[in-house]
């Protein structure tokens, strides 16, 4: 097939889903299709600019700045971004290209018009992969009312519902979301769980017995640290465990939250924490190697139901995990039927306490763990399934 992947993140970025569209893209390749991906650039001078990357064809678009910048401008900027990319895709060699499909990775909300432009030139259908329900997982988190801006954004990310002929979810949770998109004909409406590619072999620059946390059974949070995260509880949790000298915490990445939690760990003095700036995410699986125990974490005032990409890693490096998530996700009830670590709902220090210290005598007495950990990733997680799923939607 040819096959057409537009999105907003991609490789060399290291967010979770640059990540995920990277594999992606070189699992699309492996099984012998043609792929092109569409990505906004505004950092280029030229109207666009193709690279090659693994054997796959990465078209940069010119696009105005969509990050880092005041919300105003963001969402003016988002709103112009598809129609600079489709300006610019004409100015290209692929402007007359023709595809068998079209598949779209939202965040962002704003591609539909793009979409409906190669959709409707092609006589295609189109794929979205849908990992965040926004703006409702922003009412959710208090950032936003549903006010005019709430309309507004709500209008867009149901034009682009409009333009998908399948639309792919994390998790069974966020099927009812879409209940009432699915009944109208000729669509289609699944699971389309995160995924992952075979892990690297980069050694990591963090080298965990060079630290003060060496000899420790080691958690480990590798990600985003923002609002919808909730982590000041996760130090709650390591100021709780100061006193257990064979325990630490480390955590790396980036986001809104990361410079204040870390200021906050120094001024509460947890010598059992440790913070590093995000790696480069094939040096993940050796860092992982050196830890015991993977945390998810996501903010109490969720309502949607949500698989982070960590929990990806983390099964797929054999790590248990420790979470604390929103009452009633999916993820929760996922983690007690696999049987692959420790979960709270309730979001209270003392449960989450209890569930961290059953976990380290757990990683001491049980051997289970590794196995059952590997042998979910490879059945639920494999990007080779999930690429199946992809292609087969499109197809039939």
């Amino acid at each position: 097939m040819r096959v057409a992947l537009i999105a907003d993140t991609f490789s060399p970025l290291r967010t979770s889903g640059a990540v995920q569209l990277r594999d992606l893209s070189r699992e699309l390749a492996r099984q012998g299709h043609s792929l092109l991906v569409l990505l906004p650039a505004h950092d280029q001078s030229e109207n666009w600019k193709l690279e090659d990357f693994w054997g796959i064809q990465v078209l940069r678009l010119k696009a105005p700045k969509t990050k880092d910048i005041g919300y105003v401008r963001r969402t003016l900027a988002e709103l112009a971004m598809p129609f600079s990319m489709m300006w610019n895709l004409r100015k290209s060699p692929f402007a007359k290209e023709r595809w068998d499909g079209v598949v779209w990775y939202s965040p962002s909300i704003f591609h539909g018009p793009l979409v409906h432009s190669l959709k409707k030139s092609s006589r295609c259908k189109s794929y979205l992969i849908i990992r965040d329900i926004f703006p409702e997982w922003a009412v959710d988190m208090g950032l936003m009312g549903r006010g005019l801006p709430y309309r507004f954004f709500n209008w867009v990310a149901h034009y682009q519902y409009s333009v998908a002929n399948i639309i792919g979810v994390q998790t069974t949770g966020n099927l009812k979301y879409f209940e009432r998109w699915a009944r109208q004909p000729n669509r289609q409406l699944e699971v389309l769980p995160n995924w992952l590619d075979k892990p690297a072999q980069k050694r990591c620059s963090i080298r965990v017995d060079e630290t003060v946390l060496t000899g420790r059974k080691v958690f480990v949070y590798a990600g985003n640290m923002g609002l919808a995260q909730g982590m000041d509880i996760l130090l709650a949790l390591a100021e709780k465990l100061t006193s257990r000298v064979d325990v630490g915490f480390l955590f790396l990445g980036r986001g809104s939250e990361s410079t204040r939690l870390k200021n906050l760990a120094e001024l509460r003095q947890l010598s059992n924490v440790l913070f590093f700036d995000e790696i480069d995410p094939d040096e993940i699986p050796d860092l992982y190697a050196q830890c015991h125990i993977g945390i998810v974490a996501l903010a109490a005032r969720h309502k949607s139901h949500n698989i982070p990409g960590k929990f990806l890693t983390y099964m797929q490096s054999g790590l248990p995990v420790l979470a604390n998530v929103n009452s009633g996700n999916d993820l929760a009830a996922f983690i007690r039927r696999e049987q692959v670590g420790q979960v709270c709902e309730s979001n209270d220090i003392t449960e989450l306490l209890m569930l961290a210290e059953k976990l380290l005598n757990q990683i001491e007495t049980v051997t289970y763990f590794r196995p059952r950990c590997l042998a979910l990733f490879e059945r639920e997680f494999s990007v080779e399934q999930v690429t199946k799923q992809v292609l087969k939607a499109l197809t039939i």
